[in-house]
């Protein structure tokens, strides 16, 4: 059975870089038959502006060529993801949240008519049947703390967008005491990917 897997590296940095190290990790233990990579670092999302926001709203058969150009990437992104059945996110904690480049990945990948719909009962995930690995590596920031405002916001969109399976694995305080937090979070991917 084919197995696709999209990998999103939130990380700014490549070498010595523990989020993608895990990633690394969970996509060996996976076995996938494909692997889409979206390196946020190497090919950064822009941010959504004016004319992308507007091309989303337009409907496709009223779209101007630079609308259409516009939505080239953004219906690229959600594709990836419709396309997966396991999500593999790496991210990392600056300033006690998601880096701009995931917010803006995740701010194209939320899209209505695409990503989700909006009902009489207000806006319904249309991404089902899917599973979702955070990993995210804060370095002094505790997950799940008051200071964290990180896991519960990727927690939230995935969920808005469908995706109700999602697990997260941190390497808590990697901070003068990376060894230690990377074997046990090498035992939770272990556990996750079985």
């Amino acid at each position: 059975m084919s197995k696709i897997v999209h990998r999103i590296d939130g990380s700014a940095s490549h070498h010595g870089s523990f989020i993608r190290e895990l990633s690394d990790q969970v996509i060996d233990q996976l076995h996938a038959t494909k692997v889409v990579t979206r390196d946020l670092a190497s090919t950064p999302v822009p941010q959504i502006d004016e004319n992308g926001l507007a091309a989303s709203f337009t409907p496709a058969d009223a779209r101007t060529p630079a609308q259409k150009e516009a939505l080239i990437l953004p219906d690229t992104l959600i594709e990836d993801v419709m396309e997966a059945d396991t999500l593999v996110i790496g991210v990392p904690i600056y300033n006690f949240g998601d880096p701009a480049a995931v917010k803006a990945w995740s701010d194209h990948a939320c899209r209505a008519g695409k990503a989700f719909q909006y009902s009489k009962e207000g806006p319904k995930g249309l991404l089902h049947g899917k599973r979702a690995l955070l990993f995210m590596v804060p370095s002094r920031t505790e997950i799940g703390s008051e200071i964290d405002f990180a896991i519960n916001y990727m927690q939230h969109v995935l969920s808005f967008i469908g995706i109700a399976n999602v697990d997260g694995v941190a390497a808590n305080k990697t901070v003068g005491n990376a060894d230690v937090a990377m074997t046990e979070t090498r035992s939770q991917i272990e556990a996750l990917a079985a």
